[in-house]
């Protein structure tokens, strides 16, 4: 299986006076999982609408391995979507929705079994979907875009409503289509999810791009070591004066990492960002500190998500920002009496 690069460029949306998507450019990489993240209103699923071809830009573009995609030759089979887990016939049982889709896309019959397997609604394949719980609605939306066996695929939220088992499944899931070599579009709330699953992500906030790329340099940008000792403050008096000249990392003479001060964590410990391990460990043998332990703590995703997306946000050292250069200024307020997240965008 080979996928195909999804392509935003230059991509606007306006509904009325609101600027849904403004100015957005990123790609997705086959083989890869990539978290799209924003807070509600952010303009999501209004991006993948336009890559769908459900909503028209006002501007830019939106391609599937080069194409729009209403100019692919086979789109059902080429792009997998699920944007709503609703839109299903509610007197009709899952294998009979199946069924129907695949006739109308020339999937065949044996498919349809295939994907209900793939998904595990075996034991309620045959029941009607207006009794479905919102995860068996998930499973069955999962389903419903394999297929055509795409090469790409586009989720919106697609853990809503399902269980532990059943979040940790999709995890899975997931990463074993980009592991045949599919491209996977994964927008989430959940960001504990997406960080266990994501090899990238593109945040975006007011319609706008703040940061793209690797989650795992992402979180190393975001990183701290935590050091615990029984003489704290000299440690930290240590750490914070330590400076060109004076008893940095490396010894007298060299520069220390750049970072703001160590915080302190629990009744002996400290949280210091900008520094390694070994680094701390060095400048604490030097000056004869105890260590009680020393380790890296990984960036934690929403920790990034609220900093870049907040008002006023500036990006932190290491992170790139948006398209833009700078965080995304506020689009113009929805229609009165409609909260943001309630609107198109």
């Amino acid at each position: 299986m080979t996928g195909q690069v999804l392509e935003v460029r230059n991509l606007s949306k306006l509904f009325g006076q609101v600027r849904a998507v403004d100015d957005l450019s990123f790609a997705v990489a086959p083989g890869r999982v990539t978290g799209f993240l924003g807070p509600n209103g952010a303009g999501k699923t209004t991006t993948m609408r336009c890559l769908l071809g459900l909503v028209a830009p006002t501007s830019g573009e939106v391609l599937v391995g080069g194409r729009r995609y209403r100019d692919l030759d086979e789109p059902l089979r080429t792009v997998g979507a699920v944007l709503e887990s609703s839109s299903f016939h509610p007197g009709r049982s899952a294998r009979h929705h199946l069924r129907y889709l695949a006739e109308a896309i020339g999937a065949g019959s044996a498919r349809v079994g295939e994907v209900i397997e793939m998904v595990g609604m075996q034991e309620y394949a045959g029941r009607r979907v207006g009794g479905f719980s919102l995860g068996m609605r998930q499973r069955l939306g999962l389903a419903q875009a394999m297929l055509g066996d795409p090469s790409v695929l586009l989720l919106d939220e697609p853990a809503n409503g399902l269980d532990p088992g059943g979040v940790a499944w999709l995890r899975g899931f997931l990463r074993a289509l980009a592991a045949e070599g599919r491209t996977v579009l994964v927008s989430s709330h959940v960001l504990g999810e997406v960080q266990q699953t994501a090899d990238d992500i593109v945040l975006l906030a007011r319609g706008r791009l703040v940061t793209s790329g690797a989650l795992a340099d992402l979180e190393a940008a975001q990183s701290s070591v935590l050091v615990r000792s029984s003489h704290r403050d000299r440690l930290a008096d240590l750490l914070r004066s330590a400076g060109p000249g004076s008893a940095s990392p490396a010894g007298p003479g060299s520069a220390s990492p750049a970072g703001p001060g160590p915080e302190p964590v629990g009744p002996d410990g400290l949280q210091v960002s900008g520094w390694s391990t070994d680094e701390v460990g060095r400048l604490a043998h030097r000056e004869g500190v105890e260590v009680l332990e020393l380790s890296n703590q990984p960036g934690a995703l929403e920790r990034l998500f609220l900093q870049l997306t907040g008002e006023g946000a500036v990006p932190p050292d290491g992170v790139a920002p948006g398209a833009a250069g700078a965080p995304p200024t506020p689009s113009p307020s929805p229609p009165a009496g409609q909260a943001p997240g309630d609107g198109p965008w």
